[in-house]
């Protein structure tokens, strides 16, 4: 026989090839631009006057410090004569790390104490042999005699050193400024009760344990933190300081921990919402066994194509991508599986525009890895649907409406026996016991307490455990600043009026601020009325690296720390608005504000707190707009907009009853509600309007699913991730029982026809005109095309399509009748 000829790839499949092809090398080299973001930036609100005042004290002093804090077993160990060489040794090499702004600690300020100490003692030895030497060639110019030169040069010095050696004996009794003499530093650093001086406890807060401070600079991204707090810890540890616990701590080294462990669940967690939902869509008959993992298929890859968005664009995923995977792959893949089954496609599209316009609606959030999360699951969703209907197009001949097999159709043949109609009265009493339930819960929306503490956000990272312990003996978790702003704030009326600013805060919020480090505290030494000459004399003998601690080079600017710690967010709010209100007038050319993560994390809580209602509500308006002008029924989308404001409303009675704060992320469960809440009464809607048991059955499948990917977040170490992981899984549980309550109260009303689904039944017509009855009133229906369940495999009739013969299936319908 002649071989028969190779048929060659039309241009039209060489294109979709290439255009596959360059889809999917963008997509990879995207996911590895990918980078991420838990610095306390993407806790806080951006753009807000606190941030910004913030990040102007960060550019000036540097940023919020690593913290090391070194503990020995007995007490002044540490300062020892053989360990402060070490910690000066430490501090220089810190020093030296780059994207470093300042370094700290006791053994660099005691250095240079006894330098400048030492740097004294030479200069009052040198002037007094000057004299001395003076005064004796002056005695031999004068031609007398040797002994008389030198009882000349003794006489000449003895007024010298009664004036300066009582000064010397009263200041420095512990004798000569070394390091090497422990008597020394005892003098300097120790009251006489053996406790650490209060303007050296930022560095020495007891007598056991010593801290050295690190500044990164400002703007260190998350890849740079990490590799600074990593530098900071071999540096400690190859330190050699004979330490019972030596901690490394601070923000900055929570948030590089954090990043680690956001990394590590990333994978795992998708990986068990994958496992998941895959076992839902396997498990569960919905459709032919080789077409249920498409539904997946295709939200996989809408999340890479997200992701590798993301990339492409340069913008960081914060910690809302460890919450994305699952949550995407859980929702997303439901519309996909509606297009399988054979539902109608322009329901899928305008329920998952709704859902989109749902989570979209996040972006409006002040935090921004809310944010992030909002606008990559409302690209991730519409993406999803679009490879959802590329799926159905290839899965078509076999998948689209054709039941999972006979024997599950005959178990379904007397699935759909008609709802049993209820009473005006009880349809009554029904609705207004749920309403008054939903109407509870959104009233308890206005004082449930919201958490959005920086430190409780991050809870679930290791290095937690620390930062509580740094807290407990240094004192404060949090730094908060003064920030004195002007064209010289180093005047005589400028020093004295922080000094009057540290003394009242001091005064009045001591058991919640403690004194850190200040420009009146390291220039004490001036006493109370220095002249401009002696403020400049005295800045010059303070160590460069501590003097630009409090004030700029330019002497612009200047800080008066205190330590707070990171207590209820609320309250600290109180505190610092009553700090604000008693500072006092600051001279003419100056201004005072307060600068710190505190001051930024409880303007965050007062933005979430103050936004608690437009969170929820606008996401429900939005999702209802866009069923409202995408359906053909105003009363469908009446019914998706009431089942998400009871399904918001539960939930929210539900975290009163339990007591359950909620988070900047639940904070708005009406947008994340809606997505499935509308989803759910279109599409069970349009089942029992076709009578179609098996789409009915697709959304209990999708229902399952989505709960069992933000199940998967319950496995998170991060309990932010955790509890909004349960909660959303509960919301979905809600949204389905809101969804079929609603289309219980208010039902729509069937096409008319012989019933679909039924085993070996007639199809119903393609277009039939239906109705609605929306409480009690019946509304003109719009088209719908019903699903047989079956598919006629080998009729052609596949998504509405015309048989081949051009007979129209109403037609066909006759015939077959």
């Amino acid at each position: 026989l002649p071989a028969r000829p190779r048929r060659r790839p039309s241009a039209r499949a060489c294109a979709w090839l290439a255009v596959v092809l360059l889809v999917a090398l963008a997509t990879g080299v995207g996911l590895t631009r990918v980078e991420s973001d838990t610095t306390t930036a993407s806790f806080l609100p951006a753009g807000d006057p606190a941030q910004r005042a913030l990040e102007e004290s960060a550019r000036s002093f540097g940023g919020d410090p690593v913290v090391i804090l070194a503990e020995s077993a007995g007490a002044r160990e540490l300062l020892g004569a053989e360990e402060i060489p070490k910690l000066v040794a430490l501090e220089g090499s810190l020093a030296r790390l780059p994207d470093v702004a300042v370094v700290y600690g006791p053994g660099t300020i005691l250095n240079q104490i006894a330098g400048a100490a030492q740097n004294l003692l030479a200069t009052i030895s040198g002037r007094r042999d000057a004299l001395r030497a003076e005064a004796e060639e002056q005695a031999r110019a004068a031609g007398r005699s040797d002994a008389e030169a030198t009882q000349a040069a003794d006489a000449a010095v003895a007024e010298y050193d009664l004036r300066y050696g009582s000064l010397l004996v009263r200041g420095l009794p512990a004798g000569l400024p070394t390091l090497r003499n422990p008597s020394f530093v005892n003098a300097v650093v120790f009251d006489q009760d053996g406790s650490p001086r209060q303007q050296w406890r930022f560095v020495v807060p007891s007598p056991n344990a010593a801290a050295v401070l690190v500044r990164p600079r400002e703007g260190l991204d998350q890849a740079g933190t990490e590799r600074l707090v990593a530098a900071v810890r071999q540096v400690a540890g190859s330190a050699g300081l004979r330490t019972s616990r030596l901690t490394v701590t601070g923000m900055p080294a929570i948030a590089a921990d954090l990043g680690g462990q956001v990394r590590r669940e990333i994978p795992l967690l998708g990986g068990l919402a994958l496992g998941l939902i895959a076992a839902c869509y396997l498990l569960v008959p919905w459709v032919r066994r080789r077409h249920r993992l498409l539904p997946l298929t295709a939200t996989l890859g809408a999340t890479a194509l997200t992701l590798a968005a993301l990339g492409w664009l340069g913008h960081p995923l914060s910690l809302g991508v460890v919450a994305f995977l699952p949550i995407l792959v859980g929702i997303g893949s439901d519309f996909p599986a509606y297009l399988i089954r054979g539902a109608e496609p322009r329901r899928v599209v305008v329920a998952a525009l709704a859902s989109a316009a749902g989570f979209a609606s996040l972006g409006l959030s002040p935090v921004p890895f809310v944010r992030d999360l909002g606008w990559a699951l409302a690209a991730g969703v519409l993406l999803a649907v679009g490879l959802g209907f590329l799926t159905r197009r290839w899965a078509a001949p076999a998948a689209v409406g054709h039941a999972v097999s006979q024997h599950e159709m005959g178990q379904e043949a007397g699935a759909d026996r008609p709802l049993p109609a209820m009473s005006r009265a009880r349809r009554a009493a029904v609705l207004v016991m749920l309403v008054a339930v939903a109407a509870a819960g959104w009233s308890a929306l206005a004082f449930l307490d919201i958490e959005a503490r920086p430190d409780r956000l991050a809870d679930g990272v290791s290095t937690l455990a620390d930062a509580q312990h740094a807290e407990e003996v240094l004192g404060s978790a949090g730094e908060v600043q003064i920030l004195v702003s002007g064209t010289n704030v180093i005047t005589p009326q400028a020093l004295a009026w922080m000094r009057q600013v540290e003394d009242t805060t001091i005064r009045r919020f001591g058991g919640d601020l403690h004194p850190i480090v200040s420009l009146p505290g390291l220039l004490a030494f001036l006493g109370d009325s220095p002249t401009p000459d002696q403020i400049t004399a005295g800045l010059g003998q303070l160590p460069r690296y501590l003097a630009t601690a409090v004030v700029r080079n330019d002497g612009r600017q200047a800080v008066i720390s205190f330590g707070v710690e990171l207590q209820d967010v609320a309250r600290q709010q109180d505190l610092l608005r009553n700090v604000r209100a008693a500072l006092p007038r600051p001279p003419e050319g100056l201004t005072a504000e307060l600068v710190g993560l505190p001051v930024v994390a409880a303007r965050g809580y007062e933005l979430v707190s103050g936004d608690r209602y437009p969170a929820s509500l606008i996401g429900i308006v939005a999702a209802g707009l866009v069923l409202l002008v995408g359906l053909p029924r105003r009363s469908d989308a009446a019914r998706a907009v009431l089942a998400a404001v009871l399904a918001t409303g539960w939930g929210l009675a539900g975290a009163w009853v339990c007591g359950v704060a909620l988070t900047p992320l639940t904070v708005s469960l009406g947008s994340l509600a809606t997505a499935t809440a509308c989803e759910f009464s279109v599409l069970l809607g349009q089942g029992y309007a076709r009578r179609s048991p098996h789409l009915r059955r697709s959304v209990a499948v999708a229902a399952l699913a989505a709960s069992a990917g933000y199940l998967a977040l319950a496995a998170s170490g991060l309990s932010l991730i955790r509890q909004f992981g349960i909660f959303l899984a509960a919301t979905v549980g809600l949204s389905l029982l809101a969804a079929f309550v609603v289309v219980r109260l208010f039902p729509v009303r069937p096409a008319a026809g012989p019933r679909a689904d039924s085993a070996g039944g007639a199809a119903p017509p393609d277009a039939v005109a239906g109705t609605d009855a929306v409480a009690g009133t019946d509304a003109v229906a719009g088209t719908d095309v019903p699903d047989d369940g079956r598919g006629a495999p080998g009729t052609g009739s596949e998504h509405g399509a015309p048989p081949p013969d051009g007979t129209s299936s109403a037609a066909r319908t006759e015939v077959k009748v």
